[in-house]
């Protein structure tokens, strides 16, 4: 199954119209996509899995393979309540709390710092593409995930090391995302990841050249009235490599109050026969007029 492949280069010339509507087939069909030539330095996001991964070889992996679950597995015990996974978690914004984790390098925060200040405004350029392929003004999403202080920011960082056996244990149990748009930079050369699409589970291939892996989260799907929907996704563990996983969330701020945009959400709370003197005199006209003046009757009321 070919994930779909958005290329950011083709937005500003005459394939604009054809790469919008891939994009928003993806978002309403698929959920999950890839986007390649999206301007983030190729060379930094090397850097940033390359820092990534000697944090983990130094700090991380003695501590996991010594922790509870590993020994768990290791004796051959299923598990079905945790997840076999080595992470730690980074705030970016509003407010950036990298500098509160305290066993990671110098090198290793400027460099992630760097990545994300690139990141954050590929996650803004989408959600205005999303925005206008809806329907919306670009900014809706943005000034919808902005509470107080403006959308937040932050970094999942995941290691899903070596496991004995990957019978026993999940890397990530099945889950949807409770945010909005998810970035990933992912693996080039462990599996594991994979998403559920029509009746099936499509394994996520490693990312190759590095292209970012994207998927909508639970709040993205509610601000659409559920034309753009959240997908259940899973990580498998592996008995032969150790998978790289750094996913950065652009997500509604806390104090963010989330709704369906008014503009998308069919009307609600009418009684039928009001519909249907409207629907006598517009039977044979286009349906959506209806549902406009029938949300604007409901909304008088």
């Amino acid at each position: 199954m070919g994930i779909p492949m958005i290329d950011f280069s083709k937005l500003d010339g005459e394939d604009r119209s054809k790469t919008m509507a891939l994009l928003h087939n993806a978002c309403e069909k698929w959920g999950f996509f890839q986007i390649e030539n999206h301007g983030v330095d190729k060379e930094l996001m090397e850097k940033v899995k390359k820092l990534v991964n000697k944090h983990y070889e130094d700090n991380m992996k003695p501590r996991f393979y010594n922790s509870k679950i590993a020994k768990t597995v290791e004796d051959k015990n299923k598990i079905t309540d945790t997840d076999w996974e080595s992470t730690f978690f980074i705030w970016h914004r509003p407010d950036n709390k990298i500098n509160e984790c305290a066993d990671l390098s110098e090198e290793l925060r400027k460099t992630v710092d760097e990545y994300i200040d690139q990141l954050v405004k590929v996650a803004e350029k989408l959600s205005e593409l999303m925005c206008e392929n809806l329907g919306l003004d670009k900014e809706y999403i943005k000034e919808a995930f902005s509470g107080g202080k403006g959308p937040a920011a932050g970094t999942k960082v995941a290691k899903y090391p070596k496991c004995p056996h990957p019978e026993l244990v999940r890397g990530l149990r099945e889950h949807t995302d409770a945010g909005g748009i998810i970035l990933l930079l992912q693996d080039d050369q462990v599996p594991g990841l994979e998403f559920f699409k029509d009746g099936e589970w499509v394994n996520i291939p490693p990312s190759k050249n590095n292209t970012i892996f994207i998927n909508t989260g639970d709040q993205v799907e509610v601000l659409s009235n559920g034309i753009y929907k959240s997908t259940l996704h899973r990580v498998m563990t592996d008995k032969d490599g150790s998978r790289l996983s750094i996913a950065t969330f652009y997500n509604p701020a806390g104090d963010a109050v989330i709704s369906p945009a008014q503009k998308l959400s069919y009307p609600n709370g009418y009684a039928f026969q009001d519909y249907l003197k409207l629907y006598s005199s517009s039977k044979f006209e286009d349906k959506e007029p209806r549902f406009e003046s029938m949300k604007k009757m409901v909304n008088s009321h």
